[in-house]
């Protein structure tokens, strides 16, 4: 078999996984139910509630990405630090709430925030008022931090625990500080990392409706939950597919963005 025989099944999943969907929803997303050729679908995200939800979603998928920023790049120098044997563990230490269910992480969360939840409990057991906790946006963006969060750390590690030491010695030896280390050679090098990291969180960030429905208690409501109603309660597929046509020039512009960053910053240090 020739080298392009072998590329037969990589070729028809594409066309199946995503080319034939991608063109099915840009048919369903100008066209109305009758299949005339229309706009009205694509502008509807103009309306004062679906920008509305756009604004909330886009908010919430910043904040939760730069929380998972903060969080990340400490957690993977701690583990570049650590010993080989320790690191591996520490690893799969991380990555083990991975395994468990995606809908069951986010139904733990539901058990601790709720008002009769453990850590209104705890609240209540020492003192404290209960606090409402679910259906807020900070419920939402912790949802988001806890299931997204290994994302930004793995892409980051992987990066970090490639540079040399070599350099880092080079730099104190002609005097600089930690945190110019950190400034000039330990960060501009983890740049491709940061931004693998931060396009893996914001995208699904962004879209998501299940951490938004389970968590804001259907008072959080992203463009992500208005279309799965579309599809799911309306049956509006043409609606729903306008919508998402939006969202994905959204994507593509934000994983542009962060490439060319991303680019930038390798060019620079070149």
């Amino acid at each position: 078999m020739s080298k392009k025989g072998y590329t037969a099944p990589f070729v028809i999943w594409i066309i199946a996984g995503t080319i034939i969907p991608i063109l099915t929803i840009a048919y369903y997303g100008i066209t109305d139910r009758n299949g005339a050729f229309t706009f009205e679908n694509i502008t509807a995200m103009f309306n004062s509630q679906h920008l509305e939800a756009l604004g909330m979603s886009l908010l919430l998928s910043v904040v939760s990405t730069l929380v998972c920023l903060v969080l990340a790049f400490p957690m993977a120098l701690i583990l570049r630090e650590s010993r080989f044997g320790k690191q591996g563990f520490m690893i799969f230490v991380f990555i083990l709430p991975m395994w468990m269910n995606f809908l069951l992480r986010t139904m733990a969360w539901q058990v601790l925030l709720e008002r009769q939840g453990v850590i209104n409990s705890v609240l209540a057991s020492i003192g404290l008022n209960r606090q409402e906790m679910m259906g807020t946006p900070g419920a939402v963006v912790l949802g988001m931090v806890y299931d997204f969060l290994p994302f930004m750390v793995l892409p980051i590690y992987n990066v970090v625990s490639k540079i040399d030491n070599r350099l880092i010695e080079a730099a104190y030896d002609l005097g600089a500080g930690k945190f110019y280390v950190f400034r000039r050679v330990i960060f501009p090098l983890s740049i491709p990392g940061i931004a693998s990291g931060v396009t893996m969180v914001f995208i699904p960030a962004l879209t998501t409706f299940v951490i938004s429905n389970m968590l804001g208690g259907g008072k959080v409501n992203l463009i992500g939950n208005i279309i799965e109603q579309e599809f799911t309660v309306n049956s509006n597929w043409y609606l729903g597919s306008g919508l998402s046509l939006v969202m994905m020039v959204f994507i593509i512009v934000s994983m542009l963005i962060v490439q060319k960053f991303g680019d930038g910053e390798e060019d620079h240090l070149l």
